[in-house]
């Protein structure tokens, strides 16, 4: 049966929402509309403020100004726990795995970390010997291809092997906004390849944003685009729309653009 991509009700909003570190303004007054079901990007070069303003999302920055709502509560001075716990799961650049556990012992954890209320102990001691073969961390196992390396510690995984199982891990948690944070970085060609088709597994079944710094690898992956700039946000749209833009050209791409609509050379 196919799977509606059509965008449901709104799901996280910032309003005015700006960040300062000293002299430097690194987000300066951004209005942000994530729908459900969207899968949106967030690029900019290095200093754009992308990162800063994910941050934001996610808790981990406070901002000085400005509100962020998620299906309409505000949750500006909110934890990042306390969004985990309303459904907002976010993945980091570096992987944030149990390295010295099995893959499925990590996939075990994950899971019923989010959906009981226990220590990591507890959850080991009592959870992870008996779940091992539970019908959801199969199938997972088997969505990622991590079959093979089931009972392998984390910290014999490939780089790629470990970006798959971080977002098992966040997909296993089920969140209703899926955040990750340049999921691609470091990865090869094709472990590029296997993480993005993990991820369109998902589309119209989950709220994916990502920031990402390699923009090619996502153009057929991304139905929206938002590019940020010295703090603000310079284009919204589709991904063809925001790349024409003339702004995008000049301060993401390095095109100068003359008068008359033409291109000069790359920067």
């Amino acid at each position: 049966m196919a799977v509606s991509t059509d965008l449901g009700a709104e799901i996280i909003r910032t309003e005015k929402v700006t960040k300062r570190f000293g002299e430097l303004i690194a987000v300066d007054r951004v209005d942000y509309l994530l729908h459900e079901n969207e899968v949106a990007g967030i690029i900019g070069s290095n200093g754009a403020g992308k990162t800063t303003f994910f941050n934001l999302l996610t808790g981990y920055y406070p901002p000085d100004e400005g509100t962020i709502t998620y299906k309409g509560q505000d949750v500006t001075r909110m934890t990042p726990q306390q969004r985990v716990s309303l459904g907002m799961m976010r993945t980091f650049q570096l992987t944030s795995t149990f390295d010295n556990l099995s893959v499925i012992d990590n996939l075990v954890l994950s899971f019923f970390r989010a959906h009981r209320k226990s220590s990591l102990f507890q959850l080991f001691m009592n959870t992870c010997r008996r779940h091992r073969k539970d019908e959801k961390i199969l199938a997972i196992l088997e969505t990622f291809a991590l079959q093979d390396a089931a009972s392998r510690e984390v910290k014999h995984l490939s780089l790629g092997e470990k970006r798959r199982l971080e977002i098992a891990m966040a997909i296993l948690a089920e969140p209703k906004v899926l955040l990750l944070d340049e999921p691609l970085a470091g990865l090869s060609e094709s472990e590029i390849k296997s993480v993005l088709g993990v991820l369109r597994r998902h589309v119209g079944r989950q709220t994916i944003l990502i920031v990402e710094h390699k923009i090619s690898q996502v153009e057929d992956f991304l139905k929206r685009l938002t590019v940020m700039h010295e703090g603000r946000v310079i284009a919204d749209g589709g991904y063809e729309e925001c790349l024409r833009h003339p702004e995008v050209r000049k301060s993401y791409w390095q095109i100068d653009v003359c008068e008359e609509g033409g291109a000069g050379s790359r920067a």
